[in-house]
């Protein structure tokens, strides 16, 4: 099935070079967040394996990119996993899938950035936990309005984000070796080999690594605006992954050999503590302004990425079509654009509540995103079977290769994640899904009455 769109509405163009789609694709997963999860997997495991868990969660990252590049050329569509989901299991879970995405994962995540971005701002400014909230909701208001200006702007806006916040990555990495050359690093900073730390606490330096490594599914979602579908997605998609596991490798590195593993461990901001150590106050506050610069550039790809699903969702639902038109002029979906922000503003509020925002959205959307990862990894498998192409046909979609190796494998990853998040994190998961599982109830009544309009009409 080839989805059109809705009668008179404008779709996607392929508009997006190889180059822009990495840059894009890069911003949606490399945001700050690992200056807070960094110290949570050095207190979970020792310094040999706080290094090898950053890698291999880079390496496993990129296995199931490679799953999702062969989905994203196979079937291009602006919805990602979205119209995997639906092509593969029906039209009742690709709605819950965007339900979930719209309710939970993605604007969860962009009021967790915007909590981020308050507390670093706090730091500064007299902000107390009324203006923390208002701080918060202004920046999605503010992302909301610059992807409503045009895409092409916010294309723009996020390349340059991008280099930003490497370049604060640099600042870090520098400040570790001004350390090393002045004799100021702690002694015994080197990692040691040391025994295997306890399953579970694998488990949650895990689910932190993922934490930041996550954002590389949203990048299929750019699969019908690429030019090159099969090279551009690969590139994309690789690219992306293979320069932040490098980043995050010198930038963890850095705070490691720093701070040494208690040092790192025991510290709320330790990209801050490194960088006043070497730098002073200047230093600390360039860490506030790449806090801030992050969460900005996540923000605004989540609304870029999350109002394509919304978009494609309510385009393939009649009783949601109001949300299904593509704005020609903007060169973006505006009413999905606003929805999402809105809720993302909602929740904010909400998690203004708790003692941490940040946490609070981690806790909401982590098992939800599992639960959904295990279900596109199946999508491949399923689609496969559905969707048999003659071999002149394969030249034109990049194939996963070792399969079906790598999807079972990843399956199985996310099956063993979703289990550890509902065992190590809070009563947030909780509420996450019991927000799916609303979303489940609504979707069986959404896709049950087109049928029944039809049976009418009959």
């Amino acid at each position: 099935m080839t989805d059109q769109g809705l009668p008179g509405a404008g779709a996607p163009r392929r508009h997006l070079g190889v180059a822009h789609a990495t840059v894009l694709a890069l911003g949606m997963i490399m945001t700050t967040d690992t200056l807070k999860t960094a110290p949570t997997v050095a207190l979970n495991v020792g310094a040999w394996h706080f290094f090898g868990l950053w890698a291999a969660g880079g390496v496993l990252s990129m296995v199931g990119a490679l799953c999702y590049v062969e989905m994203a050329t196979r079937f291009p569509d602006p919805g990602g996993d979205y119209s995997f989901l639906r092509k593969a299991y029906g039209p009742w879970v690709g709605l819950l899938f965007a339900w979930s995405r719209f309710s939970i994962m993605h604007t969860g995540w962009i009021a967790l950035m915007a909590f981020m971005f308050a507390d670093y701002a706090g730091t500064v400014l007299p902000l107390g936990p009324v203006g923390r909230c208002l701080f918060a909701i202004a920046t999605v208001a503010a992302m909301m309005g610059v992807n409503l200006l045009h895409v092409r702007r916010g294309f723009l806006m996020q390349a340059g984000l991008v280099g930003l916040v490497a370049l604060g990555f640099a600042a870090v990495v520098a400040a570790a070796l001004t350390l090393a050359i002045l004799g100021g690093l702690p002694a015994a900073a080197a990692p040691a080999r040391t025994a295997a730390p306890p399953l579970g606490r694998i488990s949650v330096a895990l689910i932190y690594i993922f934490l930041a490594y996550g954002g590389w599914s949203d990048a299929a979602t750019l699969s019908a605006e690429v030019r090159s579908d099969r090279r551009g997605m690969l590139v994309a998609l690789m690219g992306s992954i293979l320069i932040l596991m490098t980043i995050y490798l010198a930038l963890n590195g850095a705070m490691m050999i720093g701070l040494g593993q208690a040092g790192l461990a025991h510290s709320t901001a330790p990209a801050a503590e490194l960088m006043g150590r070497a730098f002073g106050g200047a230093g600390k506050g360039l860490i506030v302004l790449v806090v801030g610069v992050s969460a900005v550039a996540s923000i605004n790809s989540t609304l870029i990425v999350g109002a394509r699903t919304s978009y494609a969702a309510a385009r393939d639902t009649p009783a949601l079509s109001r949300f299904g038109r593509w704005d020609d002029a903007r060169g973006v979906p505006a009413r999905a654009v606003l929805a999402e922000g809105g809720v993302a503003i909602l929740l904010v509020i909400a998690g203004s509540f708790a003692s941490s925002g940040f946490n609070a959205m981690v806790d909401y959307m982590t098992p939800v995103y599992w639960f959904f990862m295990g279900l596109s990894m199946g999508a491949l498998m399923i689609l496969r079977r559905r969707f048999p192409q003659a071999a002149s046909d394969r030249r034109s979609w990049a194939r996963t290769p070792l399969y079906p190796l790598f999807p079972v494998g990843f399956m199985l990853i996310a099956v063993y994640m979703f289990a550890a998040s509902l065992l190590d994190l809070g009563v947030g998961a909780l509420y996450g899904a019991g927000v799916m599982a609303v979303g489940g109830v609504a979707a069986a009544v959404l896709v049950r009455r087109p049928a029944a309009g039809a049976r009418v009409r009959g």
